[in-house]
């Protein structure tokens, strides 16, 4: 399968493009929007407590404690379409992940402001494998050196898979955006370090 690495350096963001087609994305669409156990994301930033639009549900191999944003988030047990998923994506990039956070986003207003995945409970350099599903939205990366940004339109069904330094030296963002109106879920498959 061919792939596109977005980044010029210090990282990789593989782009696989579409690995589901178009009525299997849509299926999968479907069957996460009502069997997901979906909770407002929760965040602590500068002393404030947030509950964001946006909707979040933590899924993994075991009862693993995930903490972020001052919050902190027990796994719940697969569901089979995860199951599904998870296993398609890790034969395609060769990596076992388990767990996946996701993100479900009803429309252009909800998105993300700039930030990276580097939680220490996370494996350090470890591949995080995003599926997106439903509305097109751009995601950006932006260095923290440099301020180089480079953006990418995610279609429903395509895979993108950040790896190596690239939490160490890139964030990331998914912009809001008055166009969509349509939801978005992001499934983001990852490697947790087991105490």
């Amino acid at each position: 399968m061919t792939t596109i690495n977005l980044l010029p350096q210090d990282g990789a963001a593989d782009y696989y493009g579409k690995i589901l087609a178009t009525a299997d994305a849509q299926y999968y669409l479907d069957c996460l929007l009502k069997k997901i156990e979906w909770r407002n994301d929760e965040a602590t930033i500068f002393g404030r407590h947030i509950i964001t639009k946006r909707k979040v549900a933590w899924y993994g191999d075991d009862n693993y404690s995930y903490a972020y944003s001052g919050h902190t988030r027990q796994a719940l047990n697969w569901t089979p379409e995860l199951l599904e998923l998870k296993s398609a994506i890790e034969r395609i990039v060769d990596a076992r992940f388990n767990s996946c956070l996701l993100n479900l986003y009803h429309d252009g207003d909800e998105g993300m402001a700039w930030h990276s995945d580097d939680e220490k409970t996370l494996q350090k350099d470890g591949s995080i494998a995003s599926l997106s599903l439903g509305a097109e939205r751009k995601f950006s990366f932006r260095h923290r050196m440099t301020q180089e940004t480079i953006s990418i339109q995610l279609e429903a069904g395509s895979l993108l898979v950040m790896r190596g330094a690239t939490q160490t030296h890139w964030l990331h963002a998914l912009p809001k955006t008055k166009k969509v109106r349509d939801p978005r879920i992001n499934l983001t498959f990852r490697s947790m370090i087991i105490p």
